[in-house]
């Protein structure tokens, strides 16, 4: 698929799916635009990729940045095309043993980051007549484990808010959510590494897929790519899994 003469920008672009997602789309031809609070990453890149890719240094929760970093784009590439909401933090809590700082740093990067993205790029795609937006949920928007509360709320938000941009805003624009299952991401092992036996957490987090292994970035790029092509023109307000049928299988003895 070709994204010339298209910009996206990618949230969270500088490590995991959203680094898959600059890489895949700028091979497309897209000007990719990478948004993240990790400079050096999200720079190396950009340079990297050299000419239709750049960074602009950016907190999505914080709404000066979101305002100045679309200012930005507009002045380096005209309007915004598909923005990926896919900035996100996770860390592993009960409500009761959550603190309300931790609660709230998740709801303003997983949630705030993604309305915000939203508010100010709808006026740039509604004044070319067409646009989409993805939002990166998850799996656990729908079955989840144990302490990850404000993870999973977050996550089920994102999909309650890719409805509401989907009706508020057609037919001009598009939007949908995509829900992983676990993902070889840097995230991913960050999390394993608090754990006394890291292996044994990633090999637990293969098993619980019927597939035995976890998604490669890539695979969840393909898709974020499809979704954001005409060929999915149709397609609008919808959350699809895309996790090797993690959580449709009820545990429990055989019986022959």
């Amino acid at each position: 698929m070709s994204f010339e003469n298209k910009t996206i920008v990618i949230t969270g672009g500088a490590k995991g799916i959203g680094r898959a997602c600059v890489e895949l789309f700028h091979s497309q031809k897209a000007n990719v635009v990478i948004l993240d609070v990790d400079a050096d990453q999200g720079t190396a890149l950009a340079n990297q990729l050299g000419e239709r890719a750049c960074f602009i240094l950016t907190d999505v929760s914080k709404e000066s940045d979101v305002i100045a970093a679309v200012e930005q784009i507009k002045s380096l590439f005209g309007a915004i095309d598909i923005l990926l909401n896919n900035a996100a933090v996770q860390y592993f809590s009960t409500v009761t043993g959550s603190t309300l700082e931790a609660w709230d740093q998740t709801f303003a990067i997983n949630v705030r980051g993604g309305f915000l993205c939203a508010k100010y790029m709808i006026p740039s795609m509604q004044a070319k007549g067409k646009g989409v937006i993805i939002n990166m949920s998850s799996v656990q928007a729908f079955v989840t484990q144990r302490q990850v509360a404000a993870y999973a709320t977050t996550k089920a938000a994102q999909v309650a808010l890719t409805r509401s941009i989907a009706i508020d805003y057609a037919p001009t624009i598009r939007c949908v959510a995509i829900c992983p299952g676990s993902v070889d991401t840097p995230l991913l092992r960050d999390l394993a590494s608090q754990s006394p036996d890291p292996a044994a957490v990633i090999k637990e987090c293969e098993d619980m897929h019927l597939m035995k292994r976890v998604a490669d970035p890539l695979e969840i790029a393909e898709f974020v790519s499809y979704l954001a092509s005409d060929k999915a023109a149709f397609i609008t307000g919808q959350a699809f899994r895309i996790d090797g049928g993690l959580g449709i299988m009820i545990q429990g003895s055989k019986q022959e």
